[in-house]
């Protein structure tokens, strides 16, 4: 039997839910229930999501696209925080308080988020402490990410801070097999992820390939000798 309109939408939402690893493995029932107050939100290229300090309507989940979460200094440079992409979750930490969002979202590409709103959510975990947790967990890997973007703004060179961003993406335990990292953004994207300019990103490229440690064809980055990368990051942490 066909799917009607309404229906049709309802799965795709469902789906959308079940492939977000903050509802893995939730009941039908309870995605059901998500997917009936949840709202979609198409944005073009360059459109904001919302602002830093506007009110907390609720979390996102990207449905597809790429949304850019930055913050941005007094002298207006604009620090990445995180590039969120399909089935990512952002902005959970809302839930917890009457904060507003403390930072800026932006699409870096055509983007549909799903907003999940804030009351209805709250009023879903009253009786869903499996959710609660998986919410803390959520809040958990983020703080993760912003404690690996000081440690990476840390470092002391751009030079330092792509062998740490790539060893972070080779295989475990460390080899001297080949790794291939697939580069799923921009080098604009990326630079300012790292808190540099493209230029400073595309200088540090060069010099790992004229290491002979690293060759880039298109977005494949390859990393030739991870270990003898490994002992290079190393010496330079050790002249910090």
């Amino acid at each position: 039997m066909a799917l009607t309109g309404h229906s049709f939408k309802q799965t795709v939402m469902e789906n959308t839910l079940r492939h977000c690893e903050f509802f893995k493995g939730l009941p039908a029932t309870d995605m059901e229930q998500i997917s009936a107050f949840t709202v979609t939100r198409t944005l073009a290229k360059g459109d904001y999501l919302f602002h830093e300090g506007s009110k907390a309507e609720g979390f996102y989940i990207v449905q597809n696209g790429a949304v850019n979460v930055h913050r941005v200094g007094a002298g207006g440079k604009e620090q990445v925080l995180h590039v969120f992409r399909a089935g990512e979750s952002f902005a959970e930490a809302t839930l917890a308080t009457d904060m507003a969002y403390p930072a800026e979202a932006r699409a870096t590409e055509s983007t549909v988020v799903v907003l999940v709103p804030k009351a209805e959510f709250i009023g879903l975990l009253r009786g869903r402490p499996e959710l609660a947790l998986r919410m803390l967990g959520a809040m958990s890997q983020h703080l993760r990410q912003l404690v690996t973007l000081v440690d990476d703004l840390t470092l002391k060179d751009m030079e330092t801070r792509l062998a740490n961003w790539l060893l972070q993406r080779c295989p475990r335990p460390i080899t001297d097999a080949p790794a291939v990292v697939l580069l799923d953004q921009t080098k604009r994207v990326l630079a300012a992820e790292m808190g540099a300019t493209s230029e400073t990103l595309s200088r540090a490229l060069a010099k790992l390939r004229e290491h002979q440690l690293l060759q880039v064809d298109g977005n494949i980055l390859t990393v030739t000798r991870p270990k003898e990368l490994e002992k290079l990051l190393a010496r330079h942490l050790g002249e910090l």
